[in-house]
């Protein structure tokens, strides 16, 4: 069990999702933000972005005391060999999800666990499979649930989720923006194995 640990948890992202997955876990954290450039070199691909990403978040602490474990997160929707990021507008969010109706696309989610003296990144995918969207849904969703703060425009566990996907392969959390399965087993072992009591 996690609910006390032998260092403090820092989770390092504004995201309400992130924050309620550690509160369900009954792990102990507090929430600090620092901001980064979330931009990405042209060659990296799908698992390789949402790495990168979440180890650049990781990296702006460096000055952690030996005693803290920070936690970021990033999530890529994977769709036709580019990547969906964040939509700024709602033509952006209406174009993100058309592009994503009748298809299926990959949801990629990585996390880092950074301390003082180390460093473990853990991704995950799964594919999704989105049935054929009206205008009229895709606008229905845009406008009542303003999914701009979610990389391809939508949230899995919002209305959009409830009628459009048909199928997914893989873990429901890595799509929400966590493999929660996988960060407890590295918080397990990291407890376990703690070299800085």
């Amino acid at each position: 069990m996690l609910n006390t640990l032998p260092f403090e948890l820092i989770l390092a992202s504004a995201s309400p999702r992130r924050k309620l997955f550690l509160e369900e876990l009954a792990i102990p954290f507090s929430v600090e933000v620092r901001e980064i450039d979330e931009t990405f070199p042209n060659h990296l691909k799908g698992k390789e972005i949402a790495a990168y990403i979440a180890e650049q978040k990781a990296c702006a602490f460096n000055d952690l005391e030996t005693n803290q474990v920070v936690l970021t997160g990033d999530t890529v929707v994977w769709n036709e060999h580019h990547a969906l990021g964040k939509p700024s507008n709602q033509q952006q969010a209406f174009e993100m999800i058309q592009s994503l109706s009748g298809k299926t696309h990959e949801v990629i989610s990585a996390f880092c666990l950074k301390g003082k003296k180390f460093c473990r990144t853990k991704v995950d995918a799964c594919r999704v499979h989105f049935k054929s969207l009206t205008e009229e849904e895709i606008n229905y969703y845009i406008e009542n649930f303003q999914p701009f703060d979610k990389a391809g425009a939508y949230g899995i566990q919002e209305w959009i989720g409830q009628i459009g996907i048909d199928k997914i392969e893989g873990s429901f959390y890595t799509v929400m923006g966590m493999p929660v399965h996988l960060l407890y087993q590295e918080l397990v072992e990291l407890k376990t194995n703690w070299k800085y009591k």
